[in-house]
């Protein structure tokens, strides 16, 4: 099976995404195919092999970062699907559509995916300095979430008020902009020192659960790159 929509990944303006407001970013419906994103769905992952991850302390002051978390690995229980579908993620097309729209080649992947449950939030915070940016896949439709559950990731502007090292609250911001996440939606953003995002605490009921795939793009070190060139 083919995951990605290769036409609808061409479709996206590089430029576009390099100078959005106020940092690189874009929401774009429909990066997977239709019938891909449908089987995805049906064969995610059961939170019974999910880690835990609550109530650990973050740098700078700011609140836990609460879900139910699960790095990829290729001996992990879940479907070929799942399996094939991250095989295709490592693959030379995907890898292209990311080096356009970032600008560079220089970075790894790696991906995980993660549940949050009632009464959980990303409190606001760009990303540790190795990131150079993120792609997340959601899972959630309407036939599993309502929208008033909350469950968007934020894109937040400070106009460059805030040192990345400090923990403000989403009213401390001057503008945010909710990212569409029901259906085959997904977030592309580049990490800096300004890319200010967090989800709300959820307000979904007891039982359900907002499903990310978190696609984490990694700045390349020194001997990854010369192994690639090697290889070349």
């Amino acid at each position: 099976m083919k995951f990605f929509d290769d036409d609808r990944m061409a479709e996206l303006d590089e430029s576009a995404f390099q100078n959005a407001h106020p940092y690189p970013w874009v929401n774009p419906a429909g990066v997977l195919r239709q019938e891909a994103y449908e089987t995805l769905r049906a064969e995610l992952p059961p939170v019974e092999i999910f880690e835990t991850s609550f109530g650990k302390p973050r740098r700078h002051g700011q609140a836990p970062h609460d879900r139910y978390k699960l790095p990829y690995s290729p001996d992990l229980p879940i479907s070929q699907a799942w399996h094939d579908f991250v095989a295709e993620v490592h693959g030379p097309e995907y890898r292209t559509f990311l080096a356009r729209m970032i600008g560079n080649d220089n970075f790894e992947i790696s991906c995980q995916w993660h549940y949050t449950p009632q009464g959980c939030s990303v409190s606001p915070h760009c990303d540790a300095a190795w990131k150079l940016g993120s792609h997340l896949l959601y899972f959630n439709t309407a036939d599993d979430w309502d929208p008033s559950w909350g469950g968007e990731t934020v894109i937040l502007d400070d106009n460059g008020r805030f040192s990345h090292k400090s923990a403000p609250a989403f009213a401390d911001f001057d503008r945010a902009y909710g990212a569409e996440s029901l259906g085959n939606r997904s977030l592309l953003f580049i990490r800096n020192q300004n890319s200010w995002h967090g989800v709300r605490e959820i307000a979904c009921p007891e039982g359900y659960l907002r499903k990310v795939f978190l696609i984490v793009i990694k700045r390349q070190g020194m001997i990854e790159r010369f192994k690639r060139l090697i290889a070349a």
